[in-house]
């Protein structure tokens, strides 16, 4: 399961990694956890097969050890407190392991997709915020309060005095989300015909020149903030992902750029690379959750598919 803020979605995924089917529903975020629960537990429903235990990759700050949402924002209002594991235990009969749906995406990647066999892992995730996730020896990296991996929050010079939606100031998320990228074609005296950041992408790959500079300004202010963390951690390689990484070569040259003029020498053919499974890749990681947390004769056994 990956449970988003506008869209929930499952499949059943093999002890192989392999990946059926995906059914996806709206998040009824609005209408509170109980009703999200309830799309959930449908979801799973839907899948038909015979699941033996259920992953879940969740928007949010998640406690994976108490299974509960400690904190969320105000895209799923009422969900910071659930009980997501005992919640839907209850629903489905079934185990049920639940972490961040950016660790999930993390998990997924090193399992069966751009980061198989490496040791240390960072993942970026560049989408309506900038999140992060950090495997070590294939486990992540929770902190000691469950938050580490918000890397959207690392300060920059280009973001001074942008407001964040942590509510700081300065923070890489608010020039290099992608709210803020449109943000800035606007400021920046761009149409308001342009709806969004999709569409300021076309501009810059047709050659725009304003839309080209609004890209390059996020992805550098990005790569810096991912060269000097990649310089405190010293990974095998650097994942990035998320919807703003479609944006293309106007983005991705100068985000390379920037990140290799960061880091010390000794990191110099440090790889930073596209994640590879797109948009399975918390399903993949939410059934690695449960592989990982349950017996293993639960799946060595059966050889039966998880959600």
């Amino acid at each position: 399961m990956d449970i988003g803020g506008t869209k929930t979605s499952a499949a059943l995924v093999g002890p192989d990694g392999a990946v059926g089917p995906v059914v996806t529903v709206p998040t009824p975020a609005a209408e509170g956890p109980a009703a999200v629960l309830a799309a959930v537990a449908g979801a799973v429903r839907a899948l038909g097969g015979a699941p033996v235990a259920v992953g879940v990759g969740s928007a949010g700050v998640i406690d994976p050890v108490r299974g509960r949402v400690v904190s969320a924002t105000d895209a799923m209002p009422g969900w910071a407190g659930t009980e997501l594991r005992s919640g839907l235990e209850q629903l489905l009969g079934l185990p049920v392991a639940v972490d961040n749906d950016v660790h999930a995406h993390a998990l997924g990647e090193a399992w069966t997709g751009a980061a198989r066999g490496a040791r240390c892992v960072l993942l970026v995730a560049v989408g309506t915020g900038v999140g992060g996730s950090l495997l070590i020896d294939g486990r992540v990296h929770h902190g000691a309060r469950q938050v580490a991996g918000h890397l959207g929050h690392l300060a920059v010079p280009a973001a001074t005095g942008l407001p964040c939606t942590c509510g700081g100031t300065g923070h890489v998320e608010a020039v290099a989300a992608g709210p803020a990228l449109h943000a800035a074609y606007r400021r920046a005296g761009g149409s308001p015909d342009v709806p969004d950041l999709r569409a300021v992408a076309a501009l810059a790959a047709a050659g725009d020149d304003r839309a080209t500079r609004v890209l390059a300004t996020g992805a550098r202010a990005l790569g810096q903030a991912i060269g000097g963390l990649a310089n405190v951690l010293d990974p095998d390689l650097v994942l990035i992902g998320g919807g703003v990484a479609h944006c293309g070569p106007p983005w991705w040259d100068p985000l390379r750029a920037a990140f290799a003029a960061e880091l010390l020498p000794p990191l110099a053919e440090l790889p930073l690379t596209a994640c590879a499974l797109g948009p399975t890749a918390a399903i993949v990681g939410a059934a690695r959750l449960v592989e990982a947390a349950e017996p293993r004769q639960v799946l060595g056994e059966r050889r039966a598919p998880v959600c």
